[in-house]
């Protein structure tokens, strides 16, 4: 009997704040869920999420920008945005038992120096991080 808890972080590019969610995610909370990502139009993995995922010890280098309609043909338990216009615009997920909403800046939009941006991609990535590791203390372990 599969007792993993099957969650899908949606966002629009599917690039930073999804893709962080989602190596949080798999780093946290281990083999209690299949975890997965995607967006609405994405635009590519952002190389600042792999780098600051990475100074945490995360590695999300071979995660990809996937489009939601690639994972039209899986349920999923738990659909959680994170992101603004993506939370307008979702999908209904019909197999989903839940869907959350966490609002996290898009720290690929930031412009400037990258100092200043990597900044951004930390706080987000922290932020990110905080969120799910709160969310985690919730939620039951699963029936063995």
């Amino acid at each position: 009997m599969n007792t993993k808890r099957t969650v899908l972080f949606l966002c629009t590019g599917n690039s930073a704040r999804s893709q962080m969610a989602e190596g949080w995610l798999r780093q946290l909370g281990g083999d209690r869920f299949d975890v997965a990502s995607a967006g609405t139009k994405p635009v590519g993995l952002n190389p600042l999420a792999v780098q600051v995922m990475q100074e945490v010890g995360i590695d999300i280098a071979h995660h990809r920008s996937k489009h939601i309609d690639e994972l039209s043909d899986r349920a999923f338990d738990l659909v959680i945005t994170v992101c603004d216009q993506v939370k307008e615009t979702c999908p209904l997920f019909a197999t989903a038992q839940t869907m959350l909403h966490w609002s996290f800046e898009d720290p690929a939009a930031v412009e400037g120096a990258l100092e200043a941006r990597l900044a951004c991609f930390r706080r987000v990535r922290d932020e990110i991080g905080q969120t799910i590791t709160q969310w985690l203390h919730t939620q039951e372990p699963p029936n063995r």
